[in-house]
């Protein structure tokens, strides 16, 4: 029974580590130290591999939980209940838990309010759109983390940030708003900014 204990453990350990490098920048919002976001970037490349641990210790666990039990020739009473712990209700709950846990990349952008504003534009020769390649970024939640914090800026039309591309393509009103002032938002979420382009 305590090795079943110490799978369960280690089925919600790999879960939580692998999907930690997605949490952070969430929990960086929520408690208001958007710094903090890329703190576990480190470990998406192992991501794939924690996955598959976490996959292949909760089903050793069910394994164990499931198979048929060895009939004991005895007249003892055998039928205690097993605790809670022990139980399959929990490693059900463990089970759900651990399958949250890693699609969590998933839907991660629910969490971050809607900083969408209406911009009124005077004059259209005003608008500048940059390219912004950013390194540390490697989910999903990482791209909602810079498009909430360049968002809070004045004057930004449009931001598009790309884990996979390494980017955000931002539109703004260059009489409210330059650059500078958007690589310093990006920086502040962790995630730095390695080189910028002008597009038009």
């Amino acid at each position: 029974m305590k090795s079943d204990n110490k799978l369960i453990g280690a089925g919600m350990l790999t879960a939580i580590t692998a999907s930690l490098c997605c949490i952070t920048p969430v929990l960086a919002l929520i408690a208001g130290t958007s710094g903090i976001a890329s703190t576990f970037s480190w470990i998406e490349p192992f991501r794939p591999y924690l996955i598959g641990l976490t996959i292949a210790v909760i089903g050793f666990a069910w394994y164990q939980k499931l198979k048929p039990q060895k009939e004991i020739d005895c007249e003892c009473e055998t039928d205690e209940k097993p605790k809670f712990i022990q139980s399959k209700t929990f490693l059900g709950i463990v089970t759900v838990f651990a399958i949250v846990m890693m699609a969590f990349p998933y839907y991660s952008g629910i969490f971050y309010p809607n900083t969408e504003k209406e911009i009124i534009v005077v004059d259209k020769s005003d608008i500048k759109t940059t390219e912004f390649k950013i390194s540390g970024m490697t989910c999903a939640s990482c791209a909602e983390h810079v498009n909430h914090e360049v968002n809070k800026l004045n004057g930004i039309v449009n931001s598009k940030a790309s884990y996979e591309n390494g980017n955000a393509i931002i539109e703004f009103d260059r009489t409210k708003s330059n650059e500078t002032e958007i690589e310093k938002a990006i920086n502040t979420t962790g995630y730095k900014v390695t080189d910028k382009k002008q597009i038009n």
